[in-house]
């Protein structure tokens, strides 16, 4: 099934290359660089909106590990990655990432190289330069595992004053969904459990009732906005831009548009990992999951990837076949 999914929605190949390339596991959650996947924009407080992406980077730099490796812990040590952060956290040594965003203004979007609300694109650094703005320092561990952790409910709805969406249609969705699935997995007053609720009190009359309601429920106050009864006082600075003006047709997820444009950046990605001296390794990483499945599907994969470089393809079919026919030791 993850190889019939990937051929037949070919627009996911660059997260592939990440995936089965060198920096597909990371030797420790201290390690690993962060992306917010998702297009979303900034707003001052005069009104002004730019889209960014956020990056985080770990001043730790980044480490992997190799497939042997992690299949070894993955049997003796499966908590390894958990251990690992708790432990460098309960030794004083906080791990840090520096925040980053690139950043676009909206008239500068019909210039673009690529779609900027399409995820599967990244934004090319030359033309969008990384800014630094911030610095993330995990430097406490959970008191309470099971409420602290396993009852959050993350999700990109949760945005501050001043961060906004945008029209990515992956995060329209997960807007939705991400709530969703909180209060089906933890009820429809989750956001007041600990773990989830913010620190500084928040006014939202019309969010109210419901099972295991615990803070008092707004007592009598009206369960509606723009009320002489309890004035609220409105953020100056908008969650949702209202510059956005629709241009062309509207697109559902399952349009196929896939042009040779979908492979340029993970043509870059693949010359990135031959100089790196890594195609070995992406081969070792990916070619084992291709034993096992039927010789169409196979060949629908060879085809998928020389769509990036047919020497990569060809690389593909000689290991497979090796291994196939039992020539290749496998550690």
């Amino acid at each position: 099934m993850f190889w019939d999914y990937h051929v037949h929605n070919p627009e996911g190949i660059h997260a592939l290359l990440h995936l089965f390339g060198q920096r597909g596991i990371p030797a420790s959650l201290r390690n690993i660089v962060g992306y917010s996947v998702h297009t979303y924009t900034m707003t001052r407080d005069d009104g002004e909106v730019v889209y960014v992406k956020w990056h985080l980077k770990p001043e730790a730099g980044v480490k992997t590990l190799d497939a042997e490796t992690a299949i070894r812990l993955a049997g003796t040590e499966p908590d390894y990655h958990v251990k690992d952060l708790f432990n460098a956290i309960e030794k004083g040594e906080y791990p840090t990432w520096l925040l980053y965003v690139q950043v676009i203004k909206p008239e500068d979007i019909a210039h673009a190289p690529i779609d900027i609300f399409d995820n599967t694109f990244t934004w090319p650094h030359e033309k969008y330069p990384l800014r630094r703005i911030g610095r993330l320092t995990l430097n406490r561990n959970p008191d309470n595992y099971f409420e602290d952790i396993e009852q959050a409910a993350f999700s990109p709805s949760n945005m501050v004053p001043g961060i906004g969406p945008s029209a990515d249609m992956v995060l329209q969705a997960r807007m939705f969904a991400y709530p969703d699935a909180a209060r089906y997995r933890l009820g429809v007053n989750y956001q007041q459990l600990p773990s989830n609720r913010p620190h500084v009190k928040v006014y939202n009359p019309y969010e109210r009732d419901g099972r295991a309601r615990i803070d008092g429920n707004y007592g009598g106050d009206p369960n509606y906005v723009s009320s002489e009864l309890r004035p609220v006082r409105i953020s100056s600075r908008h969650a949702v831009p209202t510059h956005e003006e629709w241009q062309g047709k509207v697109q559902v997820y399952t349009a196929s548009g896939i042009t040779d444009k979908d492979f340029e950046q993970p043509r870059i990605l693949w010359g990135i990992i031959q100089r790196e001296g890594a195609a070995q390794e992406f081969l070792d990483n990916i070619c084992p999951t291709l034993l096992d499945i039927g010789e169409k599907l196979q060949q629908q994969v060879f085809e998928y990837f020389a769509m990036v470089d047919s020497g990569l393809a060809k690389a593909m079919r000689e290991e497979v076949s090796k291994r196939m026919q039992g020539t290749v030791e496998v550690t």
